[in-house]
């Protein structure tokens, strides 16, 4: 497959890539090419879908099923598109895009174009419409995504080398890099993610532009930062990313309290400092990126908790994880992550260090179960066994011990012990019937009351021992007003 360079239009594309190609590409995508053929204009499938086949053939990778956007780019004018499609709708006109629904599934068609200058960082002052492919192409952030295909014609056209990068495995700015990440300060952090997602290494220009141009990836919105970054976490190592952002001052504009971590000593269990452990933690979770995020977040306190112990002369961490939970609240809502997600995070890192012993009760399971919540219990455990895996020591016995805290945690679940108070074989009305109660604080005291008795005596919860427990709390609460005593 040959390369060709500035200046030239088309090379025709390796026969297997046209297969690859041709065996995913939805019949719909074609049918728009026809269409706009007809009409007299040019259609190439464009940006990371070209990238994929092309990376899929160049590593003998089976490309199987292509899960993402099949993105067009089209000589015709949005005007043109609109009126080729019965359906098509101008949901970015004025940058000259159009989607086009085939069937219940919408393709976003885009008029070649150009662009001016970038006041904000973000995004073009104007654009502008340009007949030329390649010209569309120059305005793209690295030369692995300036690609095109054209279905029609099976060839690819690639004027700046990018499947020779991603032939040697390199990131490389389109043109001066300089200028392109001034356009976007997004793409900093795209160049992070990329060295994550695609395996790939910054090519020394492009990552020597990367600190000079921070000014515009300091105007970048928190939305796109959170959206990059939890692509980043979607990736086979997420920490090859994260250095990324750590060594070109990205991290340090982002997350300042991940950058204490850089360097924080641990104490004797550990084989990394907190950074090199939090990235190992990070990489030894399933590639899901709200937990992964908890990974990340995990040991976020440990800086301002660490203390030497009265009776080890080694570094403590007490508290850490409470500590790291207020911070990692604070991150996610900086982070503009959604409430139920912040939630989420949170509670990992609040829960992650799960300090289990064989000689716990099935009740202290229980309770354990009820702090950590039925919902999250298998999660806390998956970043726990991560966390103890990170430490690059011997993790044998730990593991094990993690291992028999789910099969017991999972034989309780199965059993239906009860751990919250809708678990419970009464509920507030039947309290209010049975024993003639008023609506009101004393109902849902009542019922906490009864949580803890049967997380002890699971066998109780049935509702003609729950309601006799109830009768006798009331009676004693009447008897002695300063506070019932537990019943049995």
């Amino acid at each position: 497959m040959g390369r060709i360079g500035p200046g030239s239009s088309e090379t025709v594309i390796d026969p297997a890539i046209t297969k690859a190609i041709r065996a995913a590409v939805p019949d719909a995508v074609g049918r728009i090419a026809t269409e706009l053929a007809r009409a007299g204009h040019r259609t190439w499938i464009v940006g990371g879908i070209v990238r994929d086949f092309v990376r899929a053939v160049q590593e003998r990778a089976e490309h199987h099923a292509f899960v993402g956007d099949w993105d067009l780019a089209t000589s015709a004018r949005p005007e043109v598109v609109l009126r080729t499609f019965r359906r098509a709708i101008p949901t970015g006109v004025q940058h000259g895009t159009v989607t086009v629904m085939m069937g219940k599934v919408g393709y976003e068609v885009t008029t070649l174009r150009g662009e001016t200058t970038y006041s904000d960082g973000r995004h073009p002052d104007s654009v502008f419409f340009v007949d030329d492919i390649i010209a569309d192409l120059a305005r793209r952030d690295f030369t692995i995504n300036a690609l095109a295909f054209d279905l029609l014609c099976d060839k690819l056209l690639d004027p700046f080398g990018g499947v020779e990068d991603l032939a040697r495995m390199q990131l490389r700015a389109v043109g001066d890099p300089a200028e392109r990440f001034a356009e976007d300060g997004l793409r900093v952090l795209r160049a992070a993610r990329f060295v994550a997602t695609l395996g790939v290494a910054l090519e020394p220009a492009t990552a020597a532009a990367i600190l000079p141009s921070l000014a515009s990836f300091r105007r970048v919105s928190a939305e796109r930062i959170r959206d990059e970054w939890l692509k980043a976490l979607a990736a086979p190592h997420p920490s090859r990313a994260f250095e990324v952002m750590r060594e070109h001052g990205m991290l340090a504009i982002t997350a300042p309290e991940l950058m204490a971590l850089v360097g924080c000593e641990q104490n004797r269990h550990h084989a990394f400092d907190v950074w090199k452990h939090t990235l190992h933690c990070v990489d030894a979770c399933p590639p899901r990126p709200l937990l992964r995020l908890a990974a990340l977040l995990h040991d976020v306190a440990k800086p301002e908790t660490r203390a030497i112990g009265a009776k080890t002369s080694d570094y403590t961490f007490y508290d850490h994880e409470q500590a790291g939970a207020r911070i990692a609240d604070r991150f996610c809502s900086r982070l503009r992550l959604a409430n139920e997600e912040r939630a989420y995070v949170t509670a990992l890192v609040r829960h992650h260090l799960v300090a289990y012993d064989p000689s716990w009760s099935d009740a202290a399971l229980r309770r354990w179960l009820r702090r950590i919540t039925s919902s999250l219990w298998e999660d806390v455990l998956t970043l726990s066994r991560a966390d103890v895996v990170a430490k690059g020591r011997d993790a044998t016995e730990e593991i094990a011990r993690l291992d028999e805290l789910a099969a017991r945690t999972a034989s309780l679940l199965r059993d239906g012990t009860a751990l919250t108070v809708r678990d419970l074989a009464v509920d507030g009305n039947d309290l209010m019937a049975e024993l003639r109660l008023p609506a009101g604080r004393q109902i849902g005291d009542l019922l906490r009351s009864l949580l803890e008795h049967v997380t002890d005596l699971p066998s109780d919860n049935h509702r003609a021992r729950l309601l006799e427990l109830a009768r006798a709390l009331v009676a004693r609460k009447l008897a002695d007003p300063s506070g019932a005593k537990p019943v049995s």
